[in-house]
């Protein structure tokens, strides 16, 4: 890991540093470096959570611009369609 470079400072309540600690100790980590992994993690989260938002609204729109402006079918895909109505019609 690397060293240090900048400082975070909170203030938090008494019942709030008595239940970081005690997590601290069952995992058998310093408070210091307990709250720091916790932090990471949540902000992970945080991050992947909101890039599938993101992403997931990006890709939707972008399917329904296809859908909504699709090219006319080829050839190719009008005969195979014809094909497969013949094929599967009763």
């Amino acid at each position: 890991m690397a060293a240090a470079k900048e400082r975070l400072e909170a203030r938090i309540s008494a019942e709030q540093k008595r239940l970081l600690c005690q997590a601290a100790e069952l995992r058998g980590q310093s408070l210091t470096d307990f709250v720091v992994s916790s932090a990471r993690e949540a902000a992970r989260r945080t991050l992947e959570e909101w890039k599938g938002i993101v992403l997931g609204r990006r890709d939707r729109e972008a399917f329904v611009r296809a859908v909504l402006n699709a090219p006319p079918p080829s050839a190719a895909l009008a005969r195979a369609a014809k094909q497969y109505r013949r094929r599967t019609s009763g």
